[in-house]
């Protein structure tokens, strides 16, 4: 399956110039051409490569000036990169700024048929729309008044109507959801939650983590203008909040080095591994009843995942997860060391741990093993490698379905 936004070593720079630059060509002719020049160059965002697939949501976070509205900007195309590449496939709504498209001298109705045309609708497909989108924004009564009366509120509820109602098949929304009476925010996240099971793929940017968690598959963590992280949200954020409390004492991701594991299989910081690193996973090994690596596994075949792992200092009762997720990280089963009263009660220097699975009954494709090591509080990672281990299962006899465990007609 192709991916709806594909992202690849994105770089966007910026100029900062004095502040005393001359604004008019009179003015740099009396200063003799001074500050003219950019007293500085910055990169906004840089080093950037993901993939995201149609039909998810994904959360960016971040601190204030980490990149994300940059990030956002430019796969909207309102900003071009000056390095990398984004790939987008799908007509493009977006939420990038309140008011961003609207003119404040302009009606409601008028802003109305200009930002669909904008959007990529016919003027007649506006028209059609036009009455599902006053009814969703609620502004009938001031429908025909010019849109600097409007409240910020009001203004939200227009855009995001107009945003929505061109049927996109990626949204972009950046923060936007934040402003707005509690009605109408439940109201923008019911259509968002409709737009999601009819296979929109959408990027929301949002400082509330709490929404983050509980609407978004996945979240990219931007540090300075560089990816941090990505995972499933719940982890990434636990991560991101566990840097905030200790303000970065613990060593980041940006510390450690690509590791390369086998021919084809890279540990990468930031892209699919994450963590503190007072304890890290050095070693996973996936293999059969007889004790060999697999890459291909028969349907109803056993499966051990080994972790092998390594810490400089005592740590104690660390929790070792593992998971086992499809391609677009649905979660086919799940288990830790916590739910059996499991694992090592300290380690320290080196060890390794495995979990037996008996029989592995799969539909047939391609899956991924998850694994990690976390804090018994489970508030942040230690050490979580993500779409890194894949491995095939075939003979399977369901023809649909994600397991296919032993059954027969009698």
């Amino acid at each position: 399956m192709e991916s709806a936004i594909a992202i690849k070593n994105l770089g966007k720079l910026f100029h900062r110039y004095h502040t005393d630059r001359p604004t008019t060509f009179i003015e740099a002719i009396t200063r003799r051409l001074r500050h003219l020049s950019p007293e500085e160059r910055f990169w906004a965002v840089r080093n950037i490569s993901f993939e995201i697939r149609p039909g998810k949501m994904v959360g960016i976070i971040g601190a204030n000036g980490a990149g994300k509205s940059t990030l956002l900007r430019t796969i909207g195309g309102v900003y071009r990169p000056d390095e990398g590449s984004v790939i987008v496939r799908g007509r493009i709504g977006a939420l990038l700024d309140l008011g961003t498209g609207f003119h404040p001298e302009l009606t409601g109705r008028e802003n109305i048929l200009i930002n669909g045309v904008i959007s990529g609708l016919t003027r007649k497909e506006v028209l059609v729309q036009y009455d599902s989108i006053v009814d969703f924004s609620e502004l009938k009564d001031f429908i025909d008044s010019p849109l600097r009366a409007y409240s910020t509120g009001m203004q939200l509820r227009l855009a995001f109507a107009v945003a929505t109602q061109i049927k996109p098949d990626i949204l972009l929304i950046d923060e936007v959801l934040a402003v707005g009476d509690y009605s109408f925010q439940q109201k923008c996240l019911e259509r968002i939650h409709q737009f999601k099971s009819r296979g929109c793929t959408i990027l929301l940017v949002s400082h509330d983590l709490d929404a983050i968690r509980r609407l978004c598959d996945e979240a990219i963590w931007l540090r300075s203008g560089e990816m941090a992280g990505q995972a499933p949200a719940e982890i990434i954020t636990e991560q991101y909040l566990e840097e905030a409390r200790t303000e970065g004492l613990h060593r980041t991701p940006r510390d450690r080095p690509v590791r390369i594991l086998a021919p084809g299989v890279e540990l990468r910081p930031g892209q699919n591994r994450i963590g503190s690193f007072d304890i890290e996973i050095t070693g996973v090994r996936l293999s059969n009843a007889t004790n060999t690596d697999i890459k291909l596994i028969d349907c109803g075949s056993p499966l051990r995942v080994e972790i092998e792992y390594a810490s400089s200092k005592p740590m104690a009762s660390p929790v070792f997860l593992v998971s086992i997720t499809q391609e677009d990280g649905s979660i086919c089963f799940e288990t830790s060391t916590e739910k059996y009263d499991m694992g090592p009660q300290q380690v320290q220097g080196n060890g390794k741990i495995s979990l037996q699975i008996e029989r592995l009954d799969l539909a047939n494709g391609h899956y991924f093993v998850e694994v990690g090591v976390f804090p018994k509080d489970w508030s942040f990672a230690y050490d979580y490698h993500w779409h890194v281990y894949s491995f095939e299962i075939r003979g399977a006899s369901a023809t649909k379905g994600i397991i296919s465990p032993p059954h027969r007609w009698i």
